[in-house]
């Protein structure tokens, strides 16, 4: 594990960097440290893992060309072994890479070359992003009924009809949520993601909803859940009842 030669702060949110690239990591680490976070440089896959089971962090900077396992793999076990946030930064750029990426659960995906002070930017995005969806709302509900499933909003727990237990990312159960509130209404990209911030020609919320869509998938004589509405948005298309 690598660490860059600064003094290091002793609050503020925790951060994994993942790059095999000493001297990037310890730029991206040493930009984070200087912005209020926390960060641990892990130069290889399995060091990483090693650290996340040892605790997690509030996001995750993952390379993902390293030398002994591939940054995908790594998107995977952060979503099966933390709630952890997850910011891919690559020099691999093709669009197959970016939507499976998304696919797989993470927030947002950046190109390299970059610059620093970027990746702070995006990191507290993604973490304000995630701050407002954990605040608690006087009043608010917390389980939701549709269509013969229920939504366990505080738990992030899904059940089927058939009382099945569908496992959901933070990402996955948030995007849920939102549809849940406001059901049969259209619902564009930027109300989907619960903020303003991301580019327009961002598309993880589609691979989000793709996602999601599979995991609701419908009996053999029903309708899809989520509708997609071209051109406009996509809509929850459903009798909701919280309780």
């Amino acid at each position: 594990m690598d660490s860059p030669e600064v003094t290091r702060p002793t609050e503020g949110p925790l951060v994994y960097v993942v790059e095999d690239d000493v001297a990037i990591g310890r730029l991206v680490s040493a930009t984070l440290d200087q912005h209020g976070f926390r960060s641990e440089h892990f130069s290889t896959g399995t060091t990483f893992l090693q650290g996340l089971r040892r605790k997690a962090p509030a996001i995750s900077v993952i390379d993902l060309a390293l030398p002994d396992l591939d940054g995908l793999h790594l998107v995977r076990q952060v979503q099966a072994l933390s709630d952890s946030a997850i910011l891919i930064l690559t020099g691999r750029d093709s669009v197959e890479d970016r939507i499976l990426g998304l696919e797989l659960g993470a927030d947002d995906y950046m190109v390299k070359p970059f610059e620093a002070r970027e990746v702070v930017a995006r990191v507290n995005t993604i973490l304000r992003r995630f701050r407002r969806s954990d605040e608690p709302r006087k009043g608010e509900q917390k389980a939701a009924r549709f269509g013969g499933w229920t939504f366990e909003e505080s738990r992030n727990r899904l059940t089927g009809p058939d009382g099945r237990e569908v496992e959901l990312s933070v990402a996955e159960a948030r995007l849920l949520a939102t549809l849940l509130k406001r059901p049969n209404r259209i619902l564009n990209r930027a109300e989907l993601l619960g903020d303003g911030e991301r580019e327009p020609l961002d598309r993880s919320i589609d691979a989000r909803i793709s996602r999601l869509r599979r995991k609701l998938h419908p009996p053999d004589d029903g309708q899809e859940l989520i509708k997609t509405v071209y051109g406009a948005g996509y809509m929850l298309v459903a009798k909701v009842e919280w309780e």
